[in-house]
């Protein structure tokens, strides 16, 4: 029972031990690291990542996966800046309809069709680029936000909104039906149709509130750099999937949480400041860094699975 235990609390809290022991060891190293000034930079860069990875721990929870918030959120960004010309309202209602729009018809397809989410999600990912370069004429303009409140929103705002929004998450997660629902589908969708879980309306859900977040992160992003970047998000999406699973939810569906999600995203944004740290390595090896180390959690997670099933 004791290795049970064990198992299941490394699983839910590895990133929060990996996390404090590399702000331990890059405090030691460093003298710049643990500064005011290089905490704020990491939680302001990575606070864009957490919103969407609060987003994708959700449908991943569910049993699903969300290839298109990558798009979703240069979209967001690029429609943020279009409508700030019109005010704070419009810079902030524009993205999250569109986006929004975009994860509801995923859900629906998802839900209603029985087709596969990476298929779904894949052809939005595509859909939604080629839309952002159609309004942006190709990426060749760059829409500038004109309305200075909705600017103000890009320079300590993003980091108390997405803690606000963990917060949410962490009670709409734990504490609600439509919580457990999500659980429930994750973990075996035939027993929770059997059940009464409104399954199809769950998966709606979880991509709609995907699509928004995605959204509201775009149009954050784009008043902190006070314009509609057009080549920002690639690879984003897979970078929200590897905090997540680096946090401790199962790529199989019906296990993780808010919390190592959080410490999945500072655990990446960590990583990337130590590299700078060093000096001397590019930011590609952030990736390769990232990439070893998601590899070892998937491989961590079989195992403390396999251990749970034996006990």
């Amino acid at each position: 029972m004791n290795s049970e235990k064990l198992s299941r609390t490394l699983q839910q809290h590895g990133a929060v031990m990996v996390l404090a022991v590399l702000v331990i060891v890059g405090s030691l190293a460093f003298d710049t690291f643990a500064t005011a000034g290089n905490a704020a930079s990491v939680l302001v860069s990575s606070s864009f990542l957490a919103i969407i990875a609060i987003g994708m721990t959700f449908v991943i929870i569910s049993g699903g996966i969300d290839l298109s918030v990558g798009s979703l959120f240069v979209l967001g960004g690029v429609l943020a800046a279009y409508g700030s010309q019109y005010g704070l309202l419009v810079a902030l209602v524009l993205p999250l309809a569109a986006c929004g729009l975009v994860g509801l018809a995923q859900g629906l397809i998802i839900a209603r069709t029985g087709m596969a989410p990476f298929i779904v999600t894949l052809a939005g990912l595509l859909g939604v680029r080629g839309l952002m370069l159609a309004i942006s004429d190709e990426g060749a303009t760059t829409y500038l936000v004109k309305d200075a409140a909705f600017a103000s929103l890009g320079l300590t705002y993003p980091v108390f909104i997405t803690i606000g929004l963990a917060l949410a998450a962490m009670v709409l997660l734990q504490r609600t039906g439509f919580g457990q629902n999500v659980y429930a589908v994750g973990g075996n969708e035939q027993a929770a149709a059997l059940m009464g879980v409104p399954v199809a309306r769950t998966k709606v859900q979880v991509y709609l509130m995907s699509g928004l977040l995605a959204g509201l992160a775009g149009a954050l992003n784009a008043a902190r750099l006070s314009s509609g970047v057009t080549i920002l998000g690639i690879g984003l999406e897979l970078d929200a999937i590897a905090a997540v699973v680096i946090g401790g939810t199962l790529l199989t569906g019906g296990a993780g949480g808010i919390t190592g999600t959080v410490a999945g995203v500072l655990l990446l944004g960590v990583i990337q400041s130590l590299i700078n740290q060093v000096g001397n390595l590019t930011s590609s090896f952030q990736q390769v860094v990232s990439g070893a180390f998601l590899a070892l959690v998937v491989v961590a997670q079989r195992l403390l699975s396999k251990a749970q099933r034996l006990n």
